[in-house]
């Protein structure tokens, strides 16, 4: 069995079991994206990014509680990945208009990376 080297981030358990929910949230949010993409609906898969994964969404996930229990690495990876999401968030609009559904999942590729990034670097205890 390989072994994970990745960083172990100790949270208190009510904070563990909060930031878990909204990772699976961040799941759940990107799989609606998706689906509302395949319908063309660009706006609709915006609106469900910003609001669940962008900027604006960090107060709604307490990301002030938890990023105090972070290392600086992984409080900029979920900075990161709350970035890529509102960016997203702008180009599914213009691709609402334009109808360039390339530049949207290019973009939603970089929230993708972002998670990968992260999980691939940290683990929560």
């Amino acid at each position: 069995m390989p072994l994970d080297n990745r960083i172990a981030v100790k949270f208190p358990e009510p904070l563990r079991t909060h930031t878990l929910a909204n990772m699976r949230d961040h799941l759940t949010a990107l799989g609606e994206i998706q689906a509302s993409m395949a319908r063309g609906d660009y706006d609709a898969a915006a609106d469900i990014a910003e609001k669940r994964l962008g900027m604006s969404s960090l107060e709604a996930h307490g990301a002030h509680d938890v990023a105090r229990f972070m290392p600086k690495a992984m409080q900029d990876a979920g900075a990161a990945m709350h970035r890529s999401a509102s960016q997203f968030a702008v180009v599914a609009k213009d691709s609402s208009v334009t109808g360039d559904w390339k530049a949207a999942l290019g973009a939603l590729a970089r929230v993708n990376q972002t998670c990968v990034a992260c999980h691939a670097g940290f683990r929560l205890e």
